[in-house]
């Protein structure tokens, strides 16, 4: 079916978004509570949730549950998978999995998994096409590595690449281990614009700092005071809000929340 041209007399189709790293359900008392996490999931009302660190069938220190498909049952939303760590254990047991999963209340179109480059802890990117009333978005959600600028600028390029100007609307999420302003940021820039610095408002967990007010700090939980849980977004793409909000104690991170106005007919 093909779609209506874009025109002045179409509005922008809002979308609530969600970056969170979830520390496998593990909360700042290092209790883990999956319950915990799927309420503060629910309470931030988004279209689509995008997480990091998520377990699947890992083990002992998540229950050797399927957390992804669990979270996705509590929520009510169609679920995409991203493995980054793969471990067979034979035997017809379930594989050992960790890694990103999106969760979505619209029509999940496309899904693919694209392991990223680096040493140390295997890293990934998953992208989703996420079909929209009037529109699509491309959504890539990631955890990049924290062994150095110059593993991150690679993994950068490759996500980078993942998208092209034909695509049209995208956003690349996730817990990027460094800052918004780090030189290797320099590889989105280009294709995508930082959320906070363009949303029209903000709010943090960080108002009480009057020095570190708006900036929007997700990590460590319990005191902020590192930007490493970011939402960069196409030329296009305009954002309303974005907020770091209360996790209650369920992770380590906080998350982060943005309200995006993706252009129709796209």
């Amino acid at each position: 079916m093909t779609k209506p041209a874009p025109g002045p007399d179409q509005p922008p189709i809002p979308v609530r978004l969600v970056t969170f790293n979830i520390r496998h359900g593990v909360g700042d008392d290092d209790r883990l509570d999956l319950p915990r996490l799927a309420q503060v999931l629910q309470s931030v009302d988004a279209d689509v949730i995008c997480l990091q660190e998520v377990d699947r069938h890992y083990g002992a220190r998540s229950e050797d549950v399927d957390q992804p498909l669990l979270l996705s049952r509590a929520l009510d939303m169609q679920l995409a998978w991203g493995p980054a760590i793969e471990n067979p254990r034979g035997a017809g047991a379930p594989d050992r999995q960790y890694g990103n999963a999106l969760l979505s209340r619209l029509p999940i179109l496309i899904s693919d998994v694209h392991p990223l480059p680096g040493t140390g802890e295997p890293r990934s990117a998953l992208r989703t096409l996420i079909e929209l009333d009037g529109g699509t978005l491309w959504v890539t959600t990631t955890h990049l590595t924290r062994s150095g600028d110059a593993e991150r600028a690679e993994q950068l390029a490759l996500i980078a690449g993942l998208h092209s100007e034909a695509m049209e609307a995208g956003v690349v999420v996730g817990d990027f281990n460094t800052p918004a302003d780090a030189p290797e940021l320099a590889e989105l820039q280009g294709l995508f614009a930082d959320a906070w610095e363009l949303a029209r408002d903000k709010q943090d967990r960080s108002r009480w700092k009057l020095w570190q007010h708006d900036a929007g700090f997700t990590h460590p939980s319990g005191s902020p005071h590192r930007r490493i849980d970011q939402c960069w977004v196409t030329h296009g793409v305009a954002v309303a809000s974005a907020r770091v909000v209360d996790a209650r104690g369920a992770s380590d991170h906080l998350p982060l929340v943005v309200d995006l106005e993706i252009p129709s007919g796209v």
